[in-house]
């Protein structure tokens, strides 16, 4: 008697990993409008630490500053309808995909005309209509919703993506594996982004993480990893780019592993006394993505450093025009208390 062979997954060949994905090749226009985002969402979380420190800011506060070049290079691969989800960090996130500046600084100083209506704070925005499920306060939550997005984009029968970002240190979370596996099993189009800004909340991955290369932690389940530098806009977009290719052709879940680095603390309570000032200056002169697109740009030769500080002087007024918003709009009248509440 003969038995039919499997086809399943847990007989399927391993599939084939590349080397790393190639960079983006940007026109000079695109470059400039890099520059202009990445700037922006610097600038915008300088700011937001000051109003910190001014008290404007209560609770929980995550700066950005640093990783820009993951959430620009990201955004600008993605098409309308495409799903974005992320931890707490997420400040950089919500101005890369065109929320309002005023609308996230209004959140983070907890009024009504926040993007989440003053609920949220800096931890708990949302913007559905620009396809952004919020940032999350549970380390690794937004992963196994990202795989459910994912879930829903494939049982719809469209040909949009997610994009689910998770930290170094939410790579060690159970329920990662566990999203890893059906969304692998499912073919579902996720892109699993790892931002690994190298200390998670305070302990580097080499002394808390067994396999360090956080790429390879896919390959138990057949899921294709790349290693990708993300202190480099282009290369992220690069990669990007051969993921939502990879994904919308229905080839299953991907994970890229963004290596960056925060210059702030985790948060802004921590004094990030676990590394030295040293090692965050010399990473700030040799490898800032916002330099390196600004060198791109001079080296072109369309545009002056000159012409980079308007557009730096514009970006600051940006800023300042969200902060005075922020800080005039009023508090949510206590009659929101109990709306948008599930029961």
């Amino acid at each position: 008697m003969t038995t039919k062979k499997s086809t399943t997954k847990a007989t399927a060949s391993p599939r084939k990993r590349t080397a790393k994905a190639p960079v983006y090749k940007a026109t000079n226009a695109e470059l400039e409008e890099f520059y202009r985002q990445m700037l922006l969402i610097r600038r915008f979380e300088e700011k937001a630490g000051q109003m910190y420190g001014m008290g404007l800011i209560g609770g929980f506060c995550h700066l950005y500053i640093g990783q820009e070049a993951i959430a620009v290079g990201v955004q600008t691969a993605l098409k309308d309808g495409d799903k974005v989800i992320t931890g707490y960090r997420e400040h950089g996130h919500m101005l890369a995909l065109g929320t309002d500046p005023k609308a996230v600084m209004a959140e983070l100083t907890g009024r009504s005309g926040g993007v989440s209506k003053g609920k949220g704070g800096s931890m708990h925005m949302f913007d559905p209509a620009r396809g952004f499920f919020g940032g999350h306060g549970i380390v690794g939550a937004q992963v196994a919703l990202g795989t459910g997005l994912g879930f829903a984009n494939k049982y719809r029968k469209t040909d949009l993506v997610s994009v689910a970002y998770f930290g170094d240190g939410a790579a060690n979370q159970g329920q990662v594996y566990e999203s890893f596996n059906m969304a692998e099993i499912w073919d579902l189009p996720v892109i699993f982004i790892i931002e690994n800004n190298q200390y998670a909340m305070g302990t580097s991955v080499s002394r808390a993480s067994s396999q360090p290369q956080l790429y390879r932690r896919g390959e138990s389940f057949n899921i294709v990893g790349r290693h990708v530098d993300g202190m480099n806009v282009l290369a992220v977009r690069g990669a990007m780019d051969e993921a939502v290719k990879h994904c919308r052709s229905g080839k299953g879940p991907i994970i890229l592993e963004m290596e960056t680095y925060r210059y702030r603390g985790h948060s802004m309570s921590d004094p990030a006394k676990y590394r030295s000032k040293e090692e965050v200056q010399k990473m700030r002169a040799e490898h800032d993505a916002i330099d390196r697109v600004k060198d791109m740009i001079l080296k072109a030769g369309e545009m002056s450093e000159t012409d980079l500080k308007a557009i730096d002087k514009d970006i600051k007024a940006v800023v300042a025009d969200a902060a005075n918003f922020a800080q005039e709009c009023p508090e949510p009248d206590l009659s929101e208390l109990y709306t948008d509440v599930m029961a």
